[in-house]
């Protein structure tokens, strides 16, 4: 989701060493290929690092590499570098300050949009993709636990420090994705997220049922954006129901809600 947060081109490419396994498998589909084998052919340190700290993209990155650039378009290395961090230039502020995002206006929505929805006190919370803490700080202010499941360790460890300066020892912060979520069968009262849902609907579905228990909740907030989708259309048909709000400069969000059987 990138936001242009940061002016990149202040940034060096060696950046991408900041990254972590996860981000990495996110590369493809994402970045601009032939941006990125100009880019990895001027810095080989960087294609080492991402070949062998993301084997999993290994033949894709043969691939692009491999593949004779357009004649057509003209740039530098440098001007390759500036598209490639561009492209991920959410990546690049999770790496380098965390606080950039948590500046930013579009998280400054009501958070009435969630506890008007449900009611978090002495309940167990999981939220999913906790970023810099948005869902979790405002779930921390009436729950009796809330679990941060983060899979970016630099947002991890922005996030710690953040619960401990606002003095919030009901915070715990984990590693962990959407599709493999650290706990047991039915342990939490309400299992939540924010612009997290919707790259394997099913999967990501079936997990968030299995962590929450029979009468819980599951709140996805934001949830979508602001029209009918494939993901619109999977959350509608499982029981979902759903509400506009705005996000401050992003528009309007949708955020979907439901009790687990």
């Amino acid at each position: 989701m990138s936001g242009a947060w940061m002016d990149v081109s202040k940034l060096s490419f060696k950046t991408l060493l900041l990254l972590e396994r996860v981000e990495l498998s996110w590369f493809p589909g994402w970045v601009p290929e032939e941006d990125l084998a100009k880019a990895l052919k001027a810095n080989p340190a960087v294609e080492w690092y991402i070949r062998h700290k993301c084997p999993e993209i290994e033949g894709w990155l043969n691939w692009i590499m491999s593949r004779k650039p357009d004649s057509t378009v003209q740039k530098t290395t440098r001007q390759a570098e500036i598209a490639v961090l561009k492209s991920i230039d959410d990546l690049a502020v999770y790496a380098t300050d965390p606080a950039v995002y948590d500046a930013q206006p579009f998280l400054n929505w009501d958070t009435q949009e969630m506890s008007g929805v449900v009611d978090f006190t002495d309940k167990v919370v999981i939220d999913v993709g906790a970023g810099t803490g948005r869902l979790t700080l405002v779930a921390a202010e009436m729950a009796k636990s809330v679990y941060a499941v983060e899979p970016v360790g630099n947002l991890r460890d922005y996030l710690r420090q953040k619960a401990s300066k606002l003095s919030f020892r009901n915070v715990f912060v984990m590693d962990g994705l959407i599709t493999s979520l650290p706990f047991p069968d039915r342990f939490a009262d309400i299992t939540m997220g924010g612009h997290v849902f919707g790259d394997a609907p099913e999967n990501e579905y079936n997990e968030l049922v299995r962590v929450t228990r029979p009468g819980g909740s599951i709140l996805l907030c934001p949830g979508n954006a602001d029209r009918d989708n494939q993901v619109h259309d999977f959350l509608l048909s499982h029981g979902f129901a759903w509400s506009r709000f705005e996000e401050p400069h992003d528009g309007w969000k949708r955020k979907y809600w439901k009790k687990v059987e």
